[in-house]
This record gives structure tokens, C-alpha cells and sequence, in this order.
């Protein structure tokens, strides 16, 4: 056969192949279609949450406050809601921020006051009182006590009898409600605010305790607690400081120590 001959042969044995190949995948029509998963959303809800970072006595505003939608089974008491409180982003301008408050962390109502001009009482939770101490670089932890800080209060006073210089601490662990009138910690966390007065929180009787303490100390000085001691109870004080029952009373106070209080002579406390 000739060379011609075997060539076209070949050429169109393959033809008819690829012809045969092509009218099987015709006949065969499409292959079957893969269904993509379908995910459906979580529902949510608008919470409201801080824009930034606020500190304590900072006030809320339009910028510092804004709805973000949050889960809903992922929901809380205590939680501000588009849905319950539609005006909120208004009504709370101007609120006082008494406990700190992160970027993105949901506001809630325990940790902001009224919108008044009164920042202290505003961040006074019910039941203490605010009493103020002189302090000095020296007897204020070097300037290191920040508003939120807490610290021991620690009296200094010489003995009548012996002259030997007495320190007692008088407070455990109270918290600074205010260095000064500043009441802001510093944005970057990393300065002290130097003030020549220190605002203390206070229960009732410490209240008593830290008023009798100022007329006998020759020195009061404030000593910073570590931060991990925040759950420490903070009603410590001085007992024999206080005047009886809490009726109304006179103490006598001479040369630094109680002499009488409602007419009953108080041992000098070393």
C-alpha cells in the first residue's frame, strides 16, 4: 500500500475517533451541580458600645459613644439597646463616667452617672463619702498616686508620754477619688499627677476615723496599694478613733492624743 494511501487512512481513523469522543460528551449533557451551603446570619442587636477609651470622669458625648450590632443570644442584663432606649446616644450626653470604660466595651448604666455638673458626687456610689487629706510629694508615694489608686492611710505621732515618734494605719485600702480637683487618670497611663490634696472614699465611720486622725497625726501619709489588692476589703479602720456608738458626741484632743470622749477617759492607743 502506498505511503499516501496510509496516511489518509490514519487521518481519518483519528477523525472519526475525536467525531465519536465529541458526540459522547453531547449525549452525556451536564454534570451534576455541587449546591453551595447556605449560612444564615446570627441575629443581632444594636448595642451600645464606647467609641474610645474613657476614663473615670470623663463625660459621654456623640463621639465617644456609638450602636454596633451585637449577638443576640450573646446578650446581657444590664446592656443599652437601640430597641429599648432609642435615644441614648442624647440622653446620655454629658453623663459622668464612674468606672473605666474600653474601646468597644458595651456602656452600662452602673458604670455612668447623671449628666450633672456635680463630677464628685456623680462618682460617689451611695452609702460614702468624700473626705480630702493634704499630702506632699513626700507623703504621697512621690506623686505616684493616680485617681482609681488605692492606698493605706498612715498616721504619724509622738507620744505624750515618751516622746517616741507612733504610726498606726488608720485606713486600709481606700480609693482616690481625686488628686487635687483633677479626676482623669492620664491618657498614656505613664504620669502622675503631683497635688498638694488627695480626695479619699470613704465610708461613714472612716469619715469619723480620718477627721479625729488629721487633729492628732503630726503627719499623715498615703501609702499605694499594688492594683492586685482591689478586692481587698476597704472598711478597715481605727475603731478606738470613733466616738462611741456614732451618737453625737465631743472628743477632747490634747497634744495628739483623745483625753475624753463623752466624758470618759480614753487610754492613749500606741
Amino acid at each position: 500500500m502506498k505511503p499516501v494511501r496510509i496516511i489518509i487512512l490514519a487521518v481519518a481513523v483519528i477523525s472519526a475517533a475525536m467525531a465519536g469522543l465529541l458526540a459522547m460528551k453531547l449525549t452525556r449533557g451536564p454534570g451534576p451541580q455541587i449546591a453551595e451551603p447556605v449560612i444564615e446570619q446570627a441575629p443581632t442587636v444594636n448595642v451600645l458600645v464606647a467609641s474610645k477609651s474613657l476614663p473615670v470622669g470623663s463625660r459621654l458625648g456623640a463621639d465617644s459613644i456609638h450602636w454596633m450590632a451585637w449577638p443576640k443570644d450573646g446578650m446581657v442584663e444590664g446592656l443599652i439597646t437601640e430597641e429599648n432606649r432609642p435615644g441614648a446616644v442624647d440622653d446620655l450626653s454629658g453623663a459622668v463616667v464612674r468606672l473605666p470604660i474600653f474601646t468597644g466595651e458595651p456602656v452600662r448604666q452602673e458604670k455612668i452617672a447623671d449628666p450633672s455638673n456635680r463630677i464628685m458626687s456623680s462618682l460617689l456610689p451611695a452609702g460614702k463619702r468624700a473626705v480630702a487629706t493634704e499630702i506632699t510629694v513626700a507623703t504621697g508615694a512621690g506623686g505616684f498616686i493616680l485617681p482609681n489608686d488605692r492606698v493605706d492611710v498612715i498616721m504619724v505621732r509622738k507620744s505624750e508620754n515618751d516622746g517616741v515618734y507612733l504610726t498606726e494605719t488608720v485606713l486600709s485600702n481606700v480609693r482616690v477619688l481625686a488628686i487635687d480637683q483633677q479626676v482623669e487618670e492620664k491618657d498614656d497611663g505613664s504620669k502622675s499627677v503631683v497635688g498638694t490634696t488627695a480626695t479619699l472614699e470613704l465610708t461613714p465611720d472612716q469619715s469619723k476615723v480620718m477627721t479625729v486622725a488629721q487633729q492628732m497625726a503630726e503627719r499623715i501619709s498615703l501609702a499605694l496599694r499594688s492594683v492586685a489588692d482591689a478586692q481587698e476589703a476597704d472598711t478597715n479602720a481605727a475603731d478606738y478613733l470613733l466616738s462611741g456608738d456614732g451618737q453625737p458626741s465631743i472628743q477632747l484632743i490634747k497634744s495628739g492624743s483623745i483625753v475624753k470622749s463623752d466624758g470618759v477617759a480614753v487610754q492613749n492607743q500606741k
